[in-house]
């Protein structure tokens, strides 16, 4: 999957409780690594006017794409990209990449960029006091149309 168009890049730590028995980051765990990089695409993308009591989003549906697994040494970045804006709906794609840095890895994989999953999110807007879904709000396309359409990626 080529990421290189994706503008929103954020780092995520791995923790010593996402570590399962098996010795890597258990694959539920991605959710929530997916899901931390959805909320600060958002906070960066559209800002603070959102009253979360009234507006919101629900997710849908999740994709996950697994490709190799991620140890607690290694160097975590998630890449986000709104892929599609439709009425009431829209889609991002995350991307979770990987350095290796765990002494134990073979030296010439160790420090390498290298994909460890990709996923799809389809995100609903809901407005929680009628209990249903909604357009997405006119200032919220905006902003994400010109931020995915800008030639500057956020660091």
């Amino acid at each position: 999957m080529d990421y290189s168009n994706f503008k929103h890049k954020f780092p995520i730590q791995v923790r010593f409780v996402d570590i399962d028995k098996l010795g890597h980051v258990n694959n539920a765990v991605y959710l929530s690594y997916f899901e931390t990089a959805r909320v600060a695409y958002f906070d960066e993308v559209v800002g603070e006017r959102v009253d979360w009591n009234k507006t919101g989003m629900i997710l849908a549906k999740s994709i996950v794409d697994y490709k190799t697994p991620v140890f607690q040494h290694d160097k975590l970045v998630i890449y986000s990209s709104v892929s599609k804006l439709g009425n009431k709906s829209f889609e991002i794609s995350d991307v979770l990449v990987k350095e290796s840095f765990d002494p134990s890895i073979n030296s010439e994989l160790r420090g390498k960029e290298e994909i460890a999953a990709f996923a799809t999110f389809t995100i609903v807007c809901f407005n929680y006091e009628t209990q249903s879904t909604i357009e997405i709000p006119q200032e919220w396309r905006e902003r994400i149309e010109a931020f995915e359409k800008s030639g500057q990626p956020l660091k």
